[in-house]
């Protein structure tokens, strides 16, 4: 293999806690990306920075991971997986965020992301997506199913 074809391999990294960011990506350059990246349908960088907080948490019914992906020495997609501390009728798991760099996508990445990362929960794993998200497609390849109808109240 070449040294071109292995700088252009991405390179998945699994964080458990706070304290092992790489020199690529900080904590804040995360939220960044996640809310640049997945627009429209993004998060404020607050609730992000949270749901972080929330996957590396120590506590009870809470914790989960976040999974990196680089490419070229950049940031080339992210995933958070958060623990529900439940099961049945709510997963185990629900995939939070999950984006990979416009400039990146359509070479498998997303896909492979999220598999990996689904091999690293124990029990069911849920998400929310949009209805016109075109990822809704991936998702459903990779064997989500539709099952519920979300609907809140709003104050």
């Amino acid at each position: 293999m070449s040294e071109e074809q292995t700088e252009a391999t991405p390179q998945y990294l699994l964080l458990r806690d706070d304290n092992n960011w790489p020199d690529w990506c900080s904590r804040a350059q995360l939220v960044d990306f996640l809310h640049t990246t997945m627009k429209p349908y993004e998060d404020q960088p607050a609730d992000i920075d949270n749901a972080i907080t929330y996957a590396f948490s120590g506590e009870k019914y809470a914790g989960g991971f976040i999974m990196l992906v680089e490419m070229q020495g950049r940031l080339a997609g992210a995933l958070a997986m958060l623990n529900t501390g439940m099961g049945g009728y709510v997963p185990e798991n629900i995939l939070l965020f999950v984006s990979v760099n416009p400039e990146m996508r359509g070479h498998g990445i997303g896909g492979e992301l999220i598999r990996r990362c689904i091999a690293q929960c124990d029990g069911q794993v849920k998400l929310h997506v949009d209805f016109g998200n075109p990822a809704k497609r991936l998702y459903e390849r990779l064997g989500f199913e539709h099952v519920y109808d979300e609907m809140r109240y709003k104050r």
